[in-house]
């Protein structure tokens, strides 16, 4: 069954190159001083056998990584992308062995050194070697079982073996949780996307597979006969689809981390929605990841990727129910650029719910421009139809355009060009673009400049009417394009189009065509180009010369996808190592100031009073009269969950700023239990803050992070609190792994779990919640309520008026500098002219209408869940109103005032401008 070629490797828990370099960073931290780099436990050493077995009757070449002692450890497959190897993968299989996975990862038929040929993930080939390599895990000591001869195991794998995780967990039962990366769920659409052949990937795929004679002979025949037809037939269709994952859509019942790129014309973002639409409705977790690359080149943000991936297992496999999985939806965003290498910065935006591809649909109005007779520009960031000039059979009538295919469809209009498009997409927001079409070859639809900026999140979709005029089938493919203002530039978001055979029967009538998805901003000014070209240089034409009309049916419907959120913008790579260092010399100087200033006696009726700020003015600098922060007054008690909020320029950053002693008031006083706060004022150490952030170092662990810090400080260890810190933030296991592994929720974890090292009496968070999702807003939340359970006192800033709502006890209003209002959340939110009723049974749309309009009520709305009213009394009084309701034979089971935190600062913010 197996003919071993056994070797072992070991692996040093760090290179001594990372040792020098943690070395440097801590003599940096400590500002020069000598440190002794000490190993700590650090990850087990990880060994690695190589095998030959032959799980399907065919020799695959495996390699088993392990690593620890001899516990009962869940299992990973690590699968290959196509053309290449087991060696692709044998980093990240090292990783998630010291981790505490048993991993396999192995060469599929016709690679590497294993034998058969190449069959496309056939369930009767490469598709069965999974089942056999599961077998042989199960027969190992060290892997568990979750029955006899049923491992704990996961899969992943990119591309192809992405594909081969999918369709393994609906093969074989024992798979027990996958995470596939830029990958199909229908090969068949992917190369041949609406009967229209995807013929320059195809032939690259067959190719990198080392030419048509290492395939299978029936795939090698298809893969000839469509590229000399240059149209897909029912058989080829069949073939590719039935070794596809969405055969066996019904059956692919587990977790599943979705990965998808953006930067991809092989398998766009369509085939990941597909999977989530399936895979959620058979009842199994599902979270998609939307990267900056892909397929077509750019950032495969391998580090992240992995990280999540081995996070996704932790919690499926290992059942580590506190792992942080991340959201349900995440994408990539790109926005400006990194001065220190010129690289594009990258945030992440993230929703709860997984959004589609069409939500939040808004409608664009198109209208022909007549530009098929021009030029569509010719190299980065050229125009299409850039201006109206005179064109060969072409011609402009209301909302309808008509071009023609070339004889031989050459020369061909450019999107994608695979393995160059990656990287050109991630700047698309900057203004950097690659398209060409050719005069007389297309057809353009153009918005008017947009109002506001808009984020486009999925596919747009628009109406058409489209002839061919010998009644042939017509051939399209559609792209939209962000026009900068003045017409000059446009860009082609992640160099994308998507092809259409629109057959003899369809024309004549309004289809709906799917644009590409993408994620991409529209600024305000710019204009959306709709393009319909008769060529594209990925795709085959027809050879025979054809006229095309395509008239506009209807606006170009862009979705929003609202509910998702970008992330706060990410440091750059150098902030991370230089953010203790600046503590160090931070506390330098705020020592020589100390020595400077005079520092007011103790106020002993303060002793216990967390904070009180009297008379506090700040003005702007180098300005006589503007006021950042004016005669503000307040007072904080202990176990008090303190709301601070304001519009932006209310003067809160500038409040925590003085409170923390970074600035001097220019009037007033600020006392932290009895004591006057200046600059290095010895009670600040009874505060931890938590302000814009907090750096680590990536390479070691959380808990190494926040021993460095704490020593940093030079207290002794034992006032550190760490065990308590990390009990209320609740981080578990993941203290353990190194920080570059952490998802933005995590970080945030440990720079709170940071702040409250030594446990102070007062604890400060500026905006604790940016960037994270709600599940880990929720989380946040509960670390702040937990922490003033035990009688310590919180002050937290932030824009969320929900959370704060639902988080806090009391707050403080702010506008323009000054306070408006200040008190318990039940007391500023509990007046108000809005009455929540609540019935025994369902409102009717009716009845509502029917409340609303009795006298003296201004409206009245549903609630959400049907079982109650929202009234907004207008001269009526709620008794008044409750004899009105059972008049009417409501079943009224309770009145009470109803005002939401937001509406109330709505109104306090607003009276203060008045």
């Amino acid at each position: 069954m197996e003919t071993p070629t056994v070797r072992w490797r070991r692996l040093l828990p760090r290179t001594p190159a990372r040792w020098a370099a943690a070395v440097a960073v801590l003599a940096v931290l400590v500002g020069g001083g000598t440190w002794t780099a000490v190993a700590d436990d650090g990850p087990p050493a990880v060994q690695r056998e190589d095998r030959m077995l032959r799980p399907g009757g065919v020799e695959i070449d495996t390699s088993y990584f392990t690593a620890g002692g001899s516990g009962k450890r869940p299992a990973v497959l690590i699968g290959h992308g196509f053309g290449g190897s087991k060696n692709d993968v044998r980093a990240q299989a090292e990783k998630l062995a010291a981790d505490g996975y048993a991993v396999l990862t192995w060469s599929a038929r016709g690679f590497g050194k294993s034998g058969g040929a190449i069959s496309l993930n056939d369930p009767e080939g490469e598709v069965k070697d999974v089942s056999g390599l599961i077998d042989w895990l199960a027969g190992r000591p060290e892997v568990e079982l979750d029955k006899k001869g049923d491992p704990r195991v996961g899969l992943t794998g990119a591309s192809y073996g992405g594909a081969v995780s999918l369709l393994a967990a609906g093969y074989d039962q024992r798979v027990d949780a996958i995470a596939p990366v830029i990958t199909y769920w229908n090969l068949a659409d992917a190369l041949f996307p609406d009967g229209v052949f995807k013929k320059l990937w195809a032939g690259i795929f067959v190719t990198s597979g080392g030419g048509c004679e290492k395939f299978e002979k029936k795939l090698c025949e298809m893969y000839e006969r469509v590229a000399v037809s240059g149209k897909p037939d029912a058989a080829a269709t069949e073939l590719l689809t039935e070794r596809s994952p969405s055969a066996v859509a019904d059956r692919i019942k587990v977790p599943s981390l979705l990965v998808q790129g953006q930067s991809d014309s092989l398998f766009p973002l369509g085939h990941a929605d597909a999977m989530q639409k399936a895979i959620s409705a058979n009842g199994a977790p599902v979270s998609v990841d939307w990267i900056s690359g892909g397929h077509d080149g750019g950032d495969s943000e391998t580090a992240r990727v992995e990280g999540r991936v081995g996070s996704w297992f932790d919690r499926y496999l290992k059942e580590e129910t506190g792992t942080d999985t991340g959201p349900a939806f995440r994408v990539t965003r790109t926005g400006g650029i990194d001065s220190t290498d010129g690289a594009a910065l990258k945030r992440g935006a993230s929703s709860d719910t997984y959004p589609g591809l069409r939500s939040g649909g808004r409608e664009i109005p198109l209208r022909a421009t007549g530009g098929g007779g021009t030029p569509a520009g010719a190299g980065a960031g050229a125009g299409a139809g850039a201006g109206a000039g005179a064109g060969t059979a072409t011609k402009s009538t209301g909302s309808a355009e008509t071009f023609r295919n070339p004889a031989g469809a050459v020369p061909p209009a450019i999107s994608a060009v695979p393995g160059v498009g990656g990287g050109l997409s991630q700047l698309s927001s900057l203004g950097v673009g690659l398209s060409l079409d050719f005069p007389g070859q297309f057809g353009r639809f153009e918005s008017a400049p947009l109002a506001t900026s808009v984020r486009v999140t999925g596919t747009p979709t628009v109406r058409v009417n489209v002839k061919e005029a010998a009644g042939q089938d017509a051939v399209l493919f559609g792209k939209v394009y962000d026009v900068s203002p003045d017409g000059r530039q446009q860009v082609l978001p992640s160099q994308l189009v998507a092809p259409y055979r629109i057959t003899a029967d369809q024309q004549g009538k309004p289809i709906e065509l799917a644009l590409p998805a993408v994620d991409h901003e529209f600024d305000a000014g710019h204009r959306m180009r709709l393009v319909f070209s008769a060529t594209d240089l990925g795709y085959a034409s027809p050879a025979e010369p054809a006229t095309y009309t395509v008239t506009a049916d209807g606006p170009l419907t862009v979705p929003t996808a609202p509910a998702v959120a970008t992330a706060a913008a990410t440091l750059p790579w150098w902030t991370w190592g230089l953010p203790a260092a600046a503590l160090v010399i931070a506390a330098g100087l705020l020592i020589t100031a100390r020595r400077r200033t005079a520092t007011p006696a103790p106020d002993p009726a303060l002793t216990d009073v967390p904070l009180q700020i009297t008379g506090l003015s700040k003005k702007y600098a180098k300005s006589v009269d503007r006021y950042a922060v004016r005669e503000l007054s307040f007072r904080v008690e202990k176990g008090q969950v303190l709301g601070l909020l304001g519009p932006n320029g209310a003067g809160k950053t500038t409040t925590l700023r003085m409170l923390m002693g970074l600035i001097t008031p220019d009037e007033g006083e600020i006392r932290v239990f009895g004591q006057a706060i200046r600059p290095g004022a010895p009670v600040l150490s009874r505060v931890g803050a938590f302000v814009e952030g907090a750096g680590f170092l990536p390479h070691l662990s959380g808990r190494a992070n926040l021993d460095l810090y704490w020593q940093a400080t030079g207290r002794p260890a034992e006032d550190a609190h760490i065990e308590e810190a990390l009990e209320i933030a609740g981080l578990g296991d993941a203290l353990a792994r190194a920080v570059r592994t952490y998802s933005q929720g995590m970080r945030q974890r440990l720079a709170i779990a940071q702040a409250m090292l030594g446990m102070p009496d007062l604890l400060i968070l500026d905006e604790p919640t940016n960037g994270l999702d709600p599940p880990q807003i929720r989380e946040m939340r509960d670390v702040m309520i937990r922490y003033a359970a035990g009688g310590r006192t919180v002050i937290v800033s932030s824009h969320l008026l929900s959370e704060v709502e639902q988080s806090c006890t009391h707050l403080v209003v702010m506008d323009r500098g000054r306070l408006v209002q200040a008190g318990p959340v039940a007391e500023i939110t509990g007046s108000g002219d809005m009455i929540l009723v609540t019935v025994a049974v369902t409102v009717s749309e009716p009845l509502a209408e029917k409340v609303a309009s009795l006298p003296g009520i201004g409206s009245a709305v549903r609630t959400d869940d049907g079982r109650g009213l929202l009234v907004r009394l207008d001269g009526a009084t709620a008794s008044r109103l409750v004899a009105d309701l059972v008049r009417l034979d409501v079943p009224v089971t309770g009145v009470g005032p109803h005002r939401r935190l937001e509406d109330a600062f709505l109104t306090l913010i607003s009276g203060g401008a008045a």
